[in-house]
């Protein structure tokens, strides 16, 4: 590829094709996914330290409480295929920038709530402009980078999205001890802003899918398989979950029919007869099924039993995305020069369950060290397997395909979030029954309710291991 500030290619109509682009063009791109993939987990994690506060305002207890999370991670499940597929149509960049002001305007209703009901209707709007910012993203810095330049570019975006992960509990947690929950949200306005002003500064645009339509009925399908399937997880052991899921799963089916048959697919089902793309999206999903719970858990342990303060606690729990945000590029770069790529993401995945088993072993009195032990660890175990990972999925499917693959993995990780949280909310309400709020004559059930749900975690990590290591080997691109 010819690095030199002039070199583009445009196809008819404006669009940029199947093409070369100017280090200025990638640069471009680049700067607008990082920062806008920095507001997405940044929205997912700075409301854990408010989560007490939360309660206290809207009188809601733990179970509930979840749904701060679940309802953010559903609609971002629910949505992420459609919107991918819908960039391809419109573009790209378009829906983008889109996406990005609608996440502007949910986030200010969301400092308006009067309700806790309120509040997760705003999480489940802005979860929709999320799963498109996010998708679209990485699809597009697979489109503008080459395969050898693709996973240290993947590793920075990733980079960015940890350090968003890693502010959020701490700016969560200051500005909730300062000015309330509510203007929590307000922080994201400028940076989405940001963000799409880069975007804007893009030339052309991107747009694989143009003069297709959008299939509105296989996205219906897909929409309900998701909402009834994921619907049930999280309120498990309630019996109307198992009917929803058992609903969901012809839906799934149903959509997949249709995927088989109809011109416009709104996602080509056949990308999972890749070996390489299928193993690297079960390895993802169930990698962050295991261990999304970790920062739910940690801030609710922290402030109950260990008695931090929302400020202290998100300082405490800015260790672990620190260290992903620190190694991730550098295991991304590292990633495009190994010769079997399944090292890094496999041995990543193990550290993690190492620290799975850890968070298993949490008592009601509080070890600092072990906690932050714990934390180095997870975040060593993620910083080795997220960039890598991502570079195998991108790099897996023809150029065309990227916007359905993105749309994948993120259902996959966001999927995999979904379980992890229906994991924990149905050991809470095993365990803790209706009467979930965290008072102190509770503390022992709510170490009880950690315990199993971590034994039950590493379990996932070490299935997530075994998906790593036996996908089909993926070698060093030579040219």
């Amino acid at each position: 590829m010819n690095n030199a500030e002039d070199t583009h290619i445009y196809a008819p109509n404006g669009n940029i094709g199947m093409a070369e682009y100017s280090t200025k063009e990638m640069r471009i791109v680049l700067l607008a996914c990082c920062t806008s993939c920095f507001v997405a987990p940044l929205l997912s994690t700075m409301m854990n330290l408010s989560l007490v506060n939360i309660g206290e305002e809207f009188d809601v207890g733990s179970h509930d409480l979840a749904y701060v999370n679940t309802a953010f991670l559903l609609s971002s499940v629910i949505f992420m295929v459609p919107m991918s597929k819908l960039g391809d149509i419109v573009g790209k960049k378009r829906l983008f920038i889109a996406s990005l002001v609608g996440m502007i305007a949910t986030c200010i209703l969301a400092s308006l709530s009067p309700t806790f009901w309120f509040l997760i209707a705003c999480r489940a709007a802005m979860a929709v402009c999320s799963a498109a910012v996010m998708s679209l993203g990485v699809s597009m810095i697979a489109d503008v980078y080459p395969p050898q330049m693709r996973g240290g570019a993947i590793g920075i975006q990733t980079m960015c999205v940890y350090i968003g992960l890693s502010l959020g509990p701490t700016l969560g947690g200051i500005l909730n001890d300062a000015i309330g929950w509510h203007h929590v949200f307000l922080v994201i306005v400028p940076i989405a802003a940001l963000a799409a002003l880069a975007m804007l500064m893009f030339p052309g645009e991107i747009r694989p899918a143009e003069g297709r339509r959008l299939d509105t009925v296989g996205s219906l399908y897909y929409g309900l398989a998701m909402l009834l399937i994921m619907g049930g997880v999280i309120n498990l052991p309630a019996l109307w979950a198992w009917p929803s899921m058992a609903v969901g799963a012809v839906m799934l089916y149903l959509f997949v029919r249709r995927q088989l048959t109809v011109e416009d697919k709104l996602l080509d089902v056949t990308l999972f007869k890749n070996r390489v793309f299928s193993g690297s999206c079960l390895a993802a999903f169930l990698v962050y099924a295991s261990s999304y719970s970790i920062s739910f858990f940690l801030a609710l342990y922290l402030q109950s039993i260990g008695e931090l303060s929302a400020s202290a606690a998100g300082s405490l729990m800015l260790i672990q995305p620190a260290v992903q945000a620190v190694f991730t590029p550098l295991f991304g770069k590292l990633s495009d020069r190994m010769e079997d790529k399944r090292i890094l993401p496999t041995s990543g995945v193990l550290l993690v369950t190492v620290g799975l088993v850890s968070m298993s072993t949490y008592g009601l009195e509080m070890n600092l060290t072990q906690i932050v032990a714990t934390m180095l660890v997870v975040g060593f175990g993620f910083a080795m397997f997220s960039a890598p990972n991502v570079s195998i999925v991108m790099g897996s499917v023809p150029k065309e395909s990227t916007g359905e693959a993105s749309a994948v993995l993120g259902v996959t990780r966001q999927g995999g979030m979904m379980v992890s949280m229906g994991l924990a909310m149905m050991v809470i309400a095993l365990t803790m029954g209706s009467a979930d709020h965290l008072v102190p004559e509770r503390y022992p059930e709510f170490i009880e309710v950690i315990r199993i749900t971590f034994i039950m975690c590493a379990g996932f990590g070490v299935v997530s291991m075994m998906a790593s290591m036996l996908r089909k080997p993926v070698r060093r691109h030579t040219t």
